[in-house]
């Protein structure tokens, strides 16, 4: 098979007419399928089905240390949810709060209190002239909407086969105080999938910042989402780490069950030193009682404990694995020999991300929209949505059937090849 980029003109445009007519054809299918948002599929969910059979009106709803979880009280979460959620983050059951369904939450309120109160007694951001924020690109959209809200300056950071470009990431953080900190995805990252090496991690931990209220903000949402039991990627725990070092109030971590669960009905939970712990503490007892101790306890009940937990993440693997695996096994049959497109194969999470000639990505989204394949908008893997080459596209396979997917898969490479083309054909 040729690679487009060894064609002659004359080629390309015979490749281009054909492509057109197969467009047409996939229109005239009126396909309707959304591949906006990671989302758990329907069999995924019903994996969870069975946390409901534990529970009834004659459930005695009290803990191991005996709280009724019917009532107030247990600021930090109950201690079995503790020690659950610390199996998430690899931490100790003392440096977790275990919070309500989402941890997006979580790190908006943590935003929100640095910017009002400020961090362990620094300057509230709001009084500073300028907050700035590093962004790993491509990154997560909502890790980006949530600091674009507050009106704080990102700055990209390139990402790397191993993590974060952390030659820039240390100058950035050690030359500019106003630097305050950085959003990662450490494990399966959002969207390429990539885990951070265990040099990128101990790199963070001995980071040496200018502002002292500077923090990681590590968001381990695929802690345990991974597709191969036997082929899977292992992350170094960043809060030991930085406990090594004597930097262990520089990092916030976030976990949830979002993906393990229910999405609107997990729980979440975030892991910190002692100190950030209690600060963080003093601000909530302001703002609630406590979270939902009645869903922490049927969580615990269910999963039980992190072999608990393993054993049910390999039955979402065995849902999801194969349609992640029919989007390579496509992409590589039609894109990769004509040299139109990269991407990571990845070993767990919830993204395939597609590198497509420069100034395509836009057009091949537009493209595939209009074949009934609804897609993540091109620039959202980046802060401001702007993407500088116009080059990346994030895929989510997990909520589709199998044979949608396929599908799916099938339409996007026919808009990559066309859209293609065309960028070609405007360069000969």
């Amino acid at each position: 098979m040729k690679s487009y980029l060894e064609m002659t003109r004359e080629e390309l445009l015979a490749e281009k007419n054909e492509l057109e007519k197969e467009f047409q054809n996939i229109k005239a299918l009126s396909l309707d399928l959304n591949l906006t948002r990671g989302k758990p599929s329907p069999h995924q969910l019903d994996l969870s089905m069975g946390m409901y059979d534990i529970i009834s009106s004659k459930s005695i709803l009290r803990t191991e240390a005996g709280t009724d979880c019917r009532n107030y009280g247990s600021l930090d979460g109950i201690d079995e949810a503790k020690r659950l959620m610390a199996g998430f983050m690899d931490c100790r059951e003392d440096q977790v709060i275990v919070h309500g369904n989402a941890s997006l939450s979580i790190m908006y309120d943590t935003i929100a209190r640095a910017m009002i109160h400020g961090v362990l007694g620094s300057t509230p951001w709001c009084r500073l002239d300028k907050v700035k924020f590093l962004c790993p690109v491509p990154g997560y959209d909502r890790h980006f909407a949530i600091t674009q809200y507050f009106g704080i300056e990102m700055i990209n950071v390139p990402m790397t086969k191993t993590g974060p470009d952390m030659d820039l990431v240390e100058k950035l953080v050690q030359e500019d105080a106003s630097v305050k900190g950085i959003w990662c995805v450490p494990k399966y990252s959002n969207p390429q999938g990539i885990t951070y090496a265990d040099e990128t991690v101990r790199r963070f931990a001995a980071l040496k910042p200018a502002a002292p209220d500077f923090r990681i903000y590590w968001d381990n949402a695929y802690a345990v989402h991974d597709l191969y039991e036997d082929d899977k990627d292992e992350l170094l725990p960043i809060m030991r780490e930085c406990e090594k070092v004597g930097s262990q109030d520089m990092v916030y971590e976030f976990c949830s069950t979002s993906k393990v669960t229910f999405s609107g009905a997990g729980i979440s939970a975030m892991g910190m030193s002692e100190a950030n712990r209690n600060d963080m503490l003093k601000q909530m007892s302001v703002q609630t009682i406590g979270h939902d101790k009645i869903k922490q306890w049927t969580h615990t009940r269910y999963l039980k404990d992190m072999d608990g937990v393993r054993a049910h993440m390999a039955k979402h693997a065995a849902i999801i694995r194969p349609k992640f695996e029919a989007v390579d096994q496509i992409l590589s049959r039609e894109i990769a020999p004509r040299k139109i497109g990269t991407w990571v194969k990845p070993k767990g999470g919830y993204f395939i991300c597609f590198e497509a000639l420069e100034g395509c990505a836009k057009a091949i989204v537009k493209k595939a929209k209009e074949a009934g394949i609804e897609l993540t908008a091109a620039g959202a893997p980046f802060p401001y949505r702007i993407d500088p080459k116009d080059a990346t596209i994030r895929i989510a396979p997990t909520f589709p059937e199998l044979e949608e997917m396929k599908q799916a898969a099938n339409v996007f490479a026919c808009c990559v090849r066309l859209v293609s083309v065309e960028k070609l054909l405007t360069c000969c």
